[in-house]
C-alpha cells in the first residue's frame, strides 16, 4: 500500500526528472507506470504527443500467459513486447522515464526485458 509521503515523494523525484528527459521523434520516451496489480509501458513522442507503442500486463495477450501481472516475470514480459512493437516502427533508441519509480525490482526487470529485446538507453 502506497502512503501519501510516498506518493508525494514519488511524485516529487518525477516532476524533477520530467524537467530533464523529453522524448523526440529520433529517441521517444519510453515511460513506465506501476501499480500494486499491474505494470504498463508507453514510447511517446513528446514534439507530436502521441504515443507510438504500450504494454501492459492488463491486455489479453500477456494476462493469458501470465499468472501475476505484479511481479518481475511480467513486467520483463512487458518490456521486451513493448521493445518489439516499437522495432517494428523502426525505432531502436529511447529514453527511459521511470516516473518517479527508483530503478529496482519491477521498472529494472522491464528496462531489462526491452534492452534484451534490442531497445537502447
Amino acid at each position: 500500500m502506497v502512503t501519501a509521503l510516498g506518493r508525494r515523494l514519488r511524485l516529487r523525484r518525477k516532476f524533477h526528472v520530467r524537467q530533464k528527459i523529453r522524448g523526440t521523434p529520433q529517441r521517444p520516451r519510453l515511460n513506465v507506470f506501476r501499480s500494486n496489480k499491474h505494470i504498463c509501458a508507453q514510447v511517446i513522442d513528446d514534439d507530436a504527443g502521441r504515443t507510438l507503442a504500450a504494454a501492459c500486463t492488463a491486455e489479453a495477450e500477456l494476462r493469458a500467459k501470465l499468472p501475476r501481472g505484479s511481479n518481475k516475470e511480467a513486467a520483463r514480459a512487458v518490456g521486451a513486447l513493448v521493445a518489439r512493437r516499437v522495432l517494428e516502427k523502426g525505432i531502436a533508441k529511447v529514453v527511459l522515464d521511470r516516473n518517479g519509480y527508483l530503478y529496482h525490482g519491477r521498472v529494472r526487470a522491464l528496462a531489462e526485458g526491452a534492452r534484451e529485446a534490442g531497445l537502447e538507453f
